[in-house]
């Protein structure tokens, strides 16, 4: 049996495809369109995940969308009477909702057949059900405590349930106006960042300040009975003027979420432009701590309530890595899974299992231990790729060498990183979710002190603020981190030991923590094999690690690996065993 999932007419627009209860592929649409956070129908993510299964349309039993415009309509009656939203709120939300209910159109256009021929049921599945699903069900638990908090999605801020085999229970909800991930995209918004997904760069900043504000947060948010939180509506948009959201066919955009109200509470609000000074730092910080007091207050309610030691996290700001990082030491849970798409990307992926676990009862079978899951290219792709190119290579006096072993290019490629170069590594399939996992990442020497300014210099050029983050040998976990607990996805920050800070400067923050990736040998060998070779000349069993783009998308094709390599001053490209290195090294200089 074949069900496709679609996260479609939102942010991170994606699609994934499972066979039997087993994920074959799953990818977001912004891979393609080389549109960071493509908004709409996930056309090309569906061609490609149909490809990767051997399958047409025809072949699919099940569509499932991570989104129901029936869901929780009562709450959405009474709201809209209590309230009385504007007009143009209310058509804005109408017409987002015919989108996902007359999905079955698009899909039929995509494929050029009338509607009546997409015979697979369409199956419209709650957004944070998706969310819980996504979580649970291919998380390596039988029984555990589900938890998934965002923006919105159909009319729900937050959910929680317990999970147990191939069901899950929900237990409550935080129903619309109220909501952390828009208080997060709210007061980002307010410190400066406008953009759809700013939120993590405000993470970053706030380790650098003291929460010194944190009595006017509480006046912004409030903890209430049952784990719950509530907004002060009068310092946001959304509950009644409503807030302008663009989400088709292109990158997301969305108007200005914050009041008058709370420029006349907190002061005026910092412009892109303006410089960040040490009061917007301390605000950043005072945001972060009481999302974490918000936060916590909702996982230790969760937890009392189940009784589980063992949670299951999803959602958007489940990609707050800081919060995440304290789980074991602000909460009685002892295990914790987050996979790599936890934000609305793997919406996808948790409307495909809820409907074959949790709607057609089928068992579970698959744990998704790894991000690996886009596309891949064979070594005659890689060379016919490099062969479009060569005239500009020889230009820029690129050598081009294919080596026989892959233990040949390891070695090679971490004497280059203990030198100083920079190196795109491009290997297997694309990751799956928002961060290069070591398939389609920049890797570097953590050691040097000056490699972040290195990197930004010469390829980021991102606010320094911005940390890196180390990718370690999965066994010397607890040698670096104060916590040894794995995580493959890069979603939790830990502290790094004292006595290793001045080890791996370039990966440690300023608050002395880093944003740990640990990696298998057994789910990504040959990430694991580089990071070996590098251990093995330098003593040190991490690498900095940081996405394979140039303010876009993540690379996702070797055409755009080596057009990123071309125009920046990367100084080595690693595709498959193929080597890609400028004539003249660089030794770590910022020119």
């Amino acid at each position: 049996m074949i069900i496709l999932g679609l996260n479609a007419y939102h942010g991170d627009s994606s699609a994934c495809i499972i066979k039997d209860g087993v994920l074959l592929a799953a990818v977001e649409e912004e891979r393609f369109t080389r549109i960071k956070h493509w908004a709409g129908y996930p056309r090309l993510a569906i061609d490609y995940c149909l490809a990767t299964a051997g399958a047409t349309l025809a072949d699919v039993d099940h569509i499932a969308v991570n989104r129901d415009p029936r869901a929780n309509v009562f709450e959405k009656i009474k709201y809209t009477m209590r309230r009385m939203p504007s007009v143009d709120v209310i058509l804005d939300r109408l017409r987002n909702a015919s989108k996902i209910g007359n999905i079955r159109a698009d899909i039929a256009s995509h494929f050029g057949i009338a509607e009546d021929a997409v015979h697979a049921p369409i199956h419209h599945v709650e957004h944070h059900l998706a969310h819980l699903a996504s979580a649970f069900f291919v998380s390596p638990f039988r029984r555990a405590a589900v938890l998934s908090t965002d923006g919105f999605g159909d009319f729900v801020g937050a959910m929680w349930a317990s999970g147990e085999e191939h069901t899950m229970t929900v237990h409550d909800r935080v129903y619309f106006p109220h909501s952390l991930g828009l208080f997060y995209l709210t007061l980002t918004q307010y410190l400066g960042f406008p953009y759809y997904g700013d939120e993590y760069k405000v993470m970053g900043l706030a380790s650098y300040g003291t929460p010194d504000r944190i009595g006017d947060m509480r006046k912004i948010v409030s903890v209430v009975d049952g784990g719950k939180f509530e907004l002060t509506l009068d310092f946001f948009n959304h509950a009644t003027s409503g807030i302008s959201m663009t989400w088709e066919n292109g990158r997301p955009d969305i108007g200005k979420a914050f009041t008058p109200a709370l420029e006349e509470f907190l002061g005026p609000a910092r412009k892109k432009e303006d410089p960040i000074e040490q009061k917007h730092i301390n605000l950043a910080a005072s945001m972060q701590a009481m999302y974490e007091e918000a936060f916590f207050h909702m996982v230790n309610h969760v937890q009392e309530l189940t009784g589980s030691d063992t949670l299951c996290l999803a959602g958007g700001t489940a990609m707050n890595s800081v919060a995440n990082g304290k789980l074991f030491a602000r909460s009685k849970f002892t295990d914790v899974y987050i996979q790599s798409a936890a934000g609305d990307s793997g919406g996808a992926l948790g409307a495909a299992y809820h409907v074959w676990n949790q709607e057609l009862g089928q068992p579970r079978g698959f744990v998704m231990d790894g991000s690996y899951w886009g596309p891949e290219y064979s070594d005659d792709e890689i060379a016919s790729a490099v062969a479009r190119r060569t005239a500009e290579l020889e230009e820029q006096q690129i050598t081009v060498e294919t080596c026989a072993r892959f233990e040949d290019v390891c070695a090679a490629t971490a004497q280059r990183i203990a030198d100083g170069a920079i190196v795109g590594w491009f290997q297997g399939r694309a990751e799956w979710g928002p961060r290069a996992l070591g398939n389609r990442s920049i890797v570097v020497d953590p050691r040097r002190t000056d490699m972040k300014d290195i990197l930004n210099a010469r390829i980021k050029r991102r606010e320094a603020f911005r940390p890196f983050a180390p990718s370690i040998l999965e066994e010397y976990t607890g040698e670096y981190f104060e916590c040894a607990y794995p995580d493959p996805f890069m979603i939790k920050v830990y502290p790094v030991r004292e006595d290793k800070r001045t080890v791996i400067p370039a990966v440690t923050h300023v608050d002395g923590s880093g944003r740990l990736q640990t990696v298998s040998k057994t789910t990504n060998p040959r990430y694991w094999q580089l990071i070996e070779a590098f251990r093995s000349i330098t003593g040190v069993p991490v690498v900095l690690n940081t996405s394979f783009n140039e303010n876009e998308p993540i690379v996702c094709s070797p055409d755009e690996a080596i057009e990123t390599f071309l125009r920046t001053k990367m100084d080595l490209l690693v595709m498959g065993n193929a080597m890609l290195a400028r004539v003249e090294p660089r030794r770590g200089d910022s020119q």
